[in-house]
């Protein structure tokens, strides 16, 4: 039934069905073009019978189902529960899918390996071979494998991943016959897009702090306009959400009223209330008071005292004042 339409139809009803809070958890996820895309198509969507929602609800379920399935035991794994679940044609259907359109990545088998032992794996490959294999990792391993790399490697390898664009199906194909024979049938024929500022940026905020600086420093060396890029993208003023409540009061007392005022014009209201909360209540009303005669200022304004604060948020963490949580082991204070 859900056949007839379209994927972006589909996405567009499933966000309907699954109600406004959900849809908007989702949409933070996207991008712009595609929440563009998204938003026109949930607009023009008229009556959707149940059934319909329903069986399109049933679609996403099951291939969530077999991505979870791959992500715990690989393609045969999956396709063997299923064939239990949805009988054979329907479970082929729902793998073939997701091969399709790259859900399944490449380095699949790489991803289930010990972060250890894929570093005495790939610790002797080429500089350029070792970023396109984490760039395929999650965050989390790529950057335990990057944090134990020689650290002069480590900046090559961050420069090699923060400058990848596109990576040809036979370069991707040669490296994982080198590595894992089996799974070279898998690789789809698409030119894949991996690495880039983002996905360095994410492995940067899973190192420990020594490595981050070890590969900032030499990037500023090499690549001052990189590192400055992956600088800016680092820590966003958003993140402040990451300090405890005793490392934004430490953090404000830095801060001058004017840049606050102008940092918190344009953030979302969790972010100013954790501000607020931690100031007395004679400054956060004198604040918000100001903000609200301010009238209208300009974004690159608004961006400019943000990271003015993201910069005294930094130099605080390097001079060990205050400590930013990194998902790591290296927040832990004892």
């Amino acid at each position: 039934m859900g056949e007839s339409y379209t994927g972006v139809q589909k996405a567009a009803i499933l966000l309907i069905t699954l109600g406004p809070e959900k849809a908007a958890t989702i949409f933070k996820h996207l991008k712009e073009d595609e929440i563009e895309e998204l938003t026109l198509e949930i607009a023009n969507t008229r009556s959707v019978s149940p059934q319909v929602k329903e069986t399109i609800l049933e679609e996403f379920y099951q291939v969530c189902l077999a991505q979870q399935y791959i992500a715990e035991g690989g393609i045969g794994y999956a396709k063997k529960l299923l064939e239990q679940a949805l009988g054979e044609d329907k479970a082929q259907g729902v793998i073939a899918k997701l091969t399709a359109s790259l859900q399944v990545r490449p380095f699949e088998f790489v991803r289930k390996t010990e972060p250890s032992q894929l570093l005495n794996f790939i610790q002797d490959e080429h500089p350029q071979t070792i970023a396109m294999i984490l760039s395929y990792l999650s965050s989390a391993q790529a950057s335990l494998v990057l944090g134990a790399l020689p650290p002069e490697k480590q900046a090559d390898v961050a420069k090699r991943i923060a400058t990848m664009d596109r990576t040809s199906p036979d370069v991707i194909k040669e490296v994982e016959r080198v590595l894992e024979r089996k799974l070279a049938s898998l690789v789809n024929q698409d030119y894949t897009i991996v690495g880039g500022i983002d996905a360095i940026v994410s492995i940067l905020n899973s190192v420990d702090r020594g490595t981050e600086k070890h590969i900032m420093e030499s990037l500023e060396i090499e690549e001052p306009e990189l590192a400055d890029e992956i600088r800016k993208k680092m820590f966003v003023f958003e993140d402040i959400l990451l300090l405890d409540d005793r490392a934004i009061q430490r953090v404000l007392r830095e801060v001058e009223n004017s840049d606050l005022e102008l940092a918190c014009k344009n953030t979302p209201e969790e972010v100013q209330n954790v501000i607020f909360k931690n100031l007395s209540k004679r400054l956060a009303a004198m604040i918000k008071e100001d903000m609200e005669f301010m009238g209208p200022v300009r974004m690159k304004d608004v961006e400019e005292a943000q990271q003015k604060i993201v910069g005294v948020i930094r130099k605080l963490e390097d001079a060990g004042e205050i400590v930013i949580s990194r998902g790591g082991g290296d927040d832990i204070v004892v």
